[in-house]
């Protein structure tokens, strides 16, 4: 009898503070339930970096045609390697000289069926194409290696590509600048609404580079020194990183 008396009494107990914690703890709940989500701002900033190239990737390209595909590579090798030569004698380092296509091709005719015989197309000779890409870190050479290998017999190519060896250390510089406009933007925008920013909750980066534009100073404008070289005018190449960065407001 004690002993049921005692269990029914602890049962009792223990539904009681069951009910007492659940009490106590539903005002909590409740409020975070009526808390409103804080607004946010969302803004973007631009930052460009412009600045003068220090390199540039060219394509020299030699293509040789012969009656045979063996007389047409030999004559593609000895013209190749004669610029290989110079591009070495230049001070172009290894690292600096890649091949970048090669190609064997038939050259056909496709006689003309007039009569309404059916004449077979037939091949009268063969086309190699042998191209080198080369990277030029002293652009005051860039008029003369490309007057050079024309010389040597290159006869296809000279895209000229002007860039920058350390681009990570110039779009930097522009993401700081992108990240430092977003800021005053939102900074200006909430200022005025009397309200200030919280936390950061997202931020995301895009980045690309502009075609070269012409350089401010005059006398960087021609890199080629002499009659003789290339004239090549290198401009400046623009760097640019767009920021997007979202608050909470602070109220």
């Amino acid at each position: 009898m004690t002993s049921a008396f005692t269990a029914r009494r602890r049962m009792i107990l223990a539904g009681a503070l069951s009910a007492l914690m659940f009490s106590a703890a539903a005002p909590a709940f409740a409020d975070d339930a009526k808390r409103p989500e804080p607004g946010v701002i969302s803004v973007s900033g631009e930052g460009v970096a412009a600045v003068a190239p220090d390199m540039a990737v060219i394509s020299l390209t030699v293509l040789r045609q012969a009656k045979t595909a063996r007389e047409a590579l030999d004559a593609n090798n000895e013209a190749m390697a004669d610029v290989l030569a110079a591009m070495k004698a230049e001070g172009i380092a290894e690292r600096d000289l890649q091949t970048g296509a090669f190609s064997v091709q038939p050259r056909w005719v496709y006689p003309k069926n007039d009569d309404s015989e059916n004449r077979e197309p037939r091949i009268v000779g063969y086309t190699v194409n042998n191209t080198l890409t080369v990277r030029i870190r002293d652009l005051s050479r860039l008029g003369d290696i490309l007057d050079t290998s024309v010389s040597l017999g290159v006869n296809q190519g000279g895209n000229i590509v002007f860039t920058n060896d350390d681009q990570n250390k110039i779009r930097e510089a522009a993401r700081l600048d992108a990240v430092a406009q977003a800021r005053a933007k939102a900074e200006a925008m909430t200022g005025a609404l009397g309200v200030g920013l919280g936390r950061i909750t997202q931020i995301s980066e895009n980045s690309y580079s502009a075609p070269p534009v012409p350089m401010v100073r005059a006398e960087m404008a021609m890199m080629a020194k002499s009659a003789d070289s290339v004239p090549v005018a290198s401009g400046e190449n623009e760097y640019r990183v767009t920021v997007n960065v979202t608050w909470e407001i602070a109220q």
